[in-house]
């Protein structure tokens, strides 16, 4: 090899070393701050759920679908669009400024007016209040898109982690007053709306990025043809998370939006906790990957990401799946154990939003948000009408049912063509996959068994259901799933003294 060919070569491993340590530390910072932040919404969810009414968090559900949506296309794709930005950052904020910006003030308008409609359309007239409060967000949203690009794209995950700690511990006060002095919904909203002011002053302020505005037209076509694809399918991927509510509120009523809510936020923490905290980093990682002249490149990474995924994901659904009532019961009070009907078909959604998720970030890193948009289209098309047939033939079940069903039969199978079509090959993934899948069901085995036996022994006791049956369900899981050699290495990492012959 000549000096040439050897010089590329260590600029290559240079270049991925460089990558990798990017993207650990960054998924760190996404991880802590996504478990803090969670941790305290949880902690806070908590304290409201005593202190008001399932009908008041019916309420909070409905506006917070709508905000939901908003977020998602207020700016017009141009987070993702900065991340992903092939060339210099300072080329394009100005004009990614103005868009992001005139976008989210037009959503905002249009939301205002369209408020008491969709309020009407969930039968909670009282919603609409809220719901013009609470999409106050979207307008700071978009005034500091360019700057959370900007920290996501150079991998600083930890300023955006420090900004919307900040917002959290300033958040929970507000609301605990505010729903203590008997304001209902509005706790919620009023604490939202103050943590997201300051996040967003925070991010302002620490973002190194010049508050300049100007518009170069190539830019903005460029910035839009990437982001407008990317935020319809960010769009209808909302609509699916949060069409549910709008149909449970319309057939049902209030109070069972608030089971339904309760329900479905539990079935949400691994997405929220290990899926949010990946998406801070995979697209700016999968972009990277991309741009290398290797076409495996971005197979390889997916290839060893999705098994590490999922590993987390198929224990989290066994456990939701079958200790669905005493883990509501235990968290939130025996009031709230109505949800348990739907939360175990829930957690079959939770992994299929898993692998969705990861699909549309290596697409979007691929340049191929237009897939990610008829992905989910199709997705939206058949979930709707089998949610209306879900409610109307067993309630919230239904819609539990009709979810499991189609992310199942559509959704993934969709997924999976899409990222062939990219190029990625998962073929030899498979083995990877196959072990924590089977270790998973001979853990729903363990777990049902385990439970079965606490309860005849015990009675309806939440805690030492979760803790025996559960307990023995995921000594099982990591004595099947992981490989004996992963024990071994964090065995020998272990600071335990050896013990003299004496001893």
């Amino acid at each position: 090899m000549s000096d040439d060919a050897g010089a590329v070569v260590d600029d290559g491993e240079a270049a991925e070393g460089s990558l990798g340590a990017k993207t650990r530390r960054g998924l760190s910072w996404s991880l802590l701050g996504t478990v803090g932040t969670k941790a305290g919404s949880f902690a806070l969810n908590l304290v409201l759920a005593r202190l008001l009414a399932p009908r008041d968090f019916g309420v909070f559900a409905i506006a917070l679908a709508a905000w939901a949506f908003l977020i998602h296309v207020n700016d017009a794709g141009i987070i993702a669009a900065v991340v992903q930005w092939r060339g210099k950052l300072e080329e394009m904020a100005p004009t990614a400024a103005v868009l992001a910006f005139v976008s989210s003030a037009l959503v905002y308008v249009a939301c205002w007016f369209a408020a008491p409609y969709y309020a009407d359309l969930a039968d909670s007239e009282a919603a609409t209040g809220p719901i013009r409060l609470l999409c106050l967000v979207v307008v700071v949203d978009g005034i500091t898109a360019v700057r959370s690009g900007s920290l996501m794209r150079a991998f600083r995950q930890d300023t955006l982690v420090k900004a919307n700690l900040v917002g959290l511990v300033c958040q929970a006060p507000v609301a605990v007053v505010l729903a203590l002095a008997d304001y209902g919904p509005y706790s919620f909203v009023w604490g939202q709306v103050v943590s997201s002011v300051v996040a967003g002053a925070l991010i302002m302020k620490w973002a190194d990025v010049p508050a300049t505005f100007g518009f170069d037209r190539a830019v903005a076509r460029r910035l839009l043809r990437f982001g407008l694809p990317l935020a319809a399918s960010l769009g209808i991927e909302s609509v699916l998370l949060n069409a549910d509510y709008v149909i449970v509120g319309h057939v049902l009523g209030t109070v069972a939006i608030g089971y339904y809510m309760i329900a479905f936020n539990v079935s949400s923490w691994v997405p929220t906790l290990i899926g949010q905290a990946i998406r801070y980093v995979s697209t700016a990682t999968f972009s990277r990957l991309a741009e290398r002249d290797d076409p495996d490149s971005l197979s390889d990474g997916v290839r060893r990401g999705l098994p590490l995924l999922l590993a987390f994901v198929f224990p989290a659904a066994v456990l939701l799946a079958t200790l669905a009532k005493p883990l509501l019961t235990f968290l939130y009070g025996a009031r709230w154990t109505p949800g348990a009907v739907v939360l175990g078909f829930l957690a079959v959604l939770m992994a299929v939003r898993m692998v969705t998720s990861l699909t549309f970030d290596v697409l979007t890193a691929a340049g191929r948000t237009r897939a990610t948009m008829w992905l989910n289209l199709a997705w939206v098309v058949v979930l709707v009408p089998a949610l209306l047939a879900g409610v109307r033939w067993d309630g919230i079940r239904g819609v539990g049912v009709a979810h499991a069903l189609v992310g199942v039969g559509v959704a993934l199978p969709l997924a999976l063509a899409a990222l062939h079509r990219a190029g990625v090959r998962l073929g030899p993934a498979a083995p990877a996959i196959a072990r924590p899948a089977a270790a998973a069901a001979l853990m729903a085995v363990a777990v049902l068994g385990a439970d079965h036996a606490v309860t005849a022994a015990f009675g309806q006791v939440a805690v030492v259901r979760l803790v025996v049956a559960g307990g023995l369900g995921l000594l099982v899981y990591l004595l099947l799933a992981v490989p004996k050699n992963a024990f071994l290495r964090v065995a020998h990492r272990l600071p335990i003294p050896a013990m003299s012959k004496e001893g």
